[in-house]
């Protein structure tokens, strides 16, 4: 949600456009070669970059919990965008 006028940040919509811009140079790195690739950011950014991964709207991040220092793991299964881990601790 943007904050006061002095300082609007971003809207949802635009962290949407942003997370999809992502995914599309994670899709051009993967055109023609299989692999892995390792995203850091912000829990709230990786809420929606997991929506749109989904292809919900960008608004429904906000139904994914993603704890502090958990890791989410997104994949794919019979071509379709699936979450393959979520909420994940590092050494468990």
């Amino acid at each position: 949600m943007p904050g006061p006028s002095d300082h609007p940040g971003e809207g949802v919509e635009q962290v949407g456009e942003r997370a999809d811009r992502m995914l599309t140079k994670v899709d051009a790195a993967f055109a023609d070669r299989e692999g892995c690739v390792v995203l850091v950011a912000h829990g709230h950014f990786l809420r929606v970059l997991t929506a749109r991964w989904l292809g919900l709207p960008a608004a429904d991040g906000a139904l994914f919990q993603l704890a502090t220092g958990a890791v989410g793991r997104l994949g794919t299964e019979h071509g379709q965008p699936v979450i393959a881990g979520w909420n994940v601790r590092p050494g468990s």
